[in-house]
């Protein structure tokens, strides 16, 4: 991963538009993605009763739990998990090994229909991140912030 994402106005619309589909076509209550990092980049469904700041850096985590799992037992990473509850269970999908799409449902969906319909949406999500990948390059060369050093932050904040 490395580098800082950056994601411009096109792609995040085409990201949102993705997350609202799999919302409708999985018949689930909230879809979100999250960066490795743990930061929300898109969310749609019943989000106003969630905390999704905290769930979005707890599914991070996690993914990172579960991934020193994976290297214990010599696999690369594990990308697909599943926890189901009483109420509400929770479909967690890795887009190439690069953000993470969730999934929460209940009774009005099936597993099944979900891990059919996040098959479908992490190669579109797929698609839209090696997009943003392929701009990456332009936008760091392009940054405002690259000639700036400690020692020009620390006389910015002694002075």
């Amino acid at each position: 991963m490395g580098h800082q994402l950056v994601i411009y106005e096109k792609e995040f619309a085409r990201i949102e538009r993705a997350v609202s589909q799999l919302v409708q076509a999985a018949n689930a209550r909230v879809v979100f993605v999250v960066d490795k990092n743990g930061q929300l980049i898109a969310a749609s469904g019943e989000v106003d009763d969630i905390d999704t700041t905290s769930l979005a850096s707890l599914t991070a985590g996690n993914i990172a739990a579960t991934g020193g799992i994976a290297n214990l037992l010599r696999e690369n990473e594990f990308t697909t998990q599943f926890h189901e509850g009483k109420n509400a269970h929770i479909h967690i999908q890795l887009v190439k090994s690069r953000v993470i799409l969730v999934v929460i449902f209940d009774a009005r969906s099936s597993l099944g229909l979900v891990r059919l319909r996040v098959r479908k949406a992490s190669e579109e999500l797929g698609v839209i991140f090696d997009d943003i990948d392929h701009q990456a390059p332009q936008a760091q060369q392009a940054s405002p912030f690259a000639e700036i050093t400690d020692a020009d932050i620390d006389n910015l904040f002694n002075d």
